[in-house]
């Protein structure tokens, strides 16, 4: 079946960019990967005692003791079933996706909130970027970078960065306007309303998109395996292969785990940032101009 001139147009695109730009591809897939190669062997290098008692230890402290013996229980749980490496492998794809996701997303949302053409144009990228089904990132992605963790991460970056876009503008818009005129009639500057009043108040919202990118990440998993990701995806994917049930439910179950702890874990933010919203905003915006209008 033949492709229609705009497929042939993405595909010539695709191509040009190979040709012209192989050179800086190879030098940033092998400083991602670096990346992502040091940030698995220093979470492989901790020892799984540790990391279990790290991980209920900040359980216990940001949802309290129910969740906490909830996530002892899923760590030994993936541990007995032998996953434990393949989580780790996992959780290195997850964070390093997810932290390249808001440090390009969070600029990306404060900008289209500050500007309108900017919002419209990043609104229509978005559609496309979350209705595109998943798989066909991976072409371009194996054709510029090759195969293993490097378009994996690429991948996943593109999948899962426009739930912290849209949660960033929208916290940013949705900062009452009062506390806006507050900060002005203190003297403060754009970027002081932006980082004394804006972002503070505009943090549940935030980490709400946070929450979003981190599960969405979570959701390549096993599509990113398919390339040469590893981890947990790969176990699922030799259970499909091999039509082994056991295989294929001991290493889903491991996703399943590990989404429900990084997502409570990451929700409790938002909703500690929500309840401090709630605290005092009038004392806490006006204490925000007062050390805006000192400082100019």
């Amino acid at each position: 079946m033949n492709s229609s001139v705009i497929g042939q147009s993405a595909e010539g695109a695709v191509n040009f960019l190979f040709q012209h730009f192989r050179g800086g591809f190879d030098a940033f897939s092998a400083a991602l990967g670096t990346v992502v190669k040091l940030l698995e062997n220093g979470l492989a290098a901790v020892p799984f005692v540790a990391m279990l008692v790290i991980l209920v230890a900040f359980a216990l402290w940001r949802r309290g003791v129910v969740f906490s013996v909830f996530v002892g229980i899923a760590l030994l749980a993936i541990h007995y079933m032998g996953l434990w490496t393949q989580t780790v492998s996992t959780l290195a794809l997850v964070i390093a996706a997810t932290f390249f996701s808001l440090v390009i997303g969070v600029p990306l949302g404060i900008w289209g909130a500050r500007n309108r053409r900017v919002e419209m144009i990043l609104r229509s990228l978005l559609d496309l970027m979350q209705t595109m089904p998943a798989f066909v990132y991976l072409i371009p992605a194996v054709i510029l970078f090759g195969l293993g963790r490097v378009p994996a991460v690429i991948a996943t970056i593109v999948f899962a960065m426009p739930p912290v876009v849209r949660l960033t503008t929208l916290g940013i818009r949705q900062v009452r306007e009062e506390l806006l005129e507050a900060g002005r009639a203190f003297g403060s500057t754009d970027s002081q309303l932006l980082w004394k009043i804006q972002l503070p108040n505009a943090m549940p919202s935030i980490m709400a998109g946070v929450n979003q990118t981190i599960m969405m990440a979570l959701s390549m998993v096993v599509v990113a395996s398919m390339i040469g990701a590893g981890g947990l995806g790969e176990y699922v994917l030799s259970g499909i292969q091999r039509l082994d049930i056991g295989i294929g439910f001991e290493g889903g179950l491991g996703v399943v785990l590990l989404a429900i702890v990084l997502d409570r874990l990451t929700e409790s933010f938002g909703v500690k940032a929500k309840k401090a919203k709630r605290t005092k905003p009038g004392t806490r915006t006006a204490k925000a101009g007062s050390n805006a209008a000192a400082r100019t």
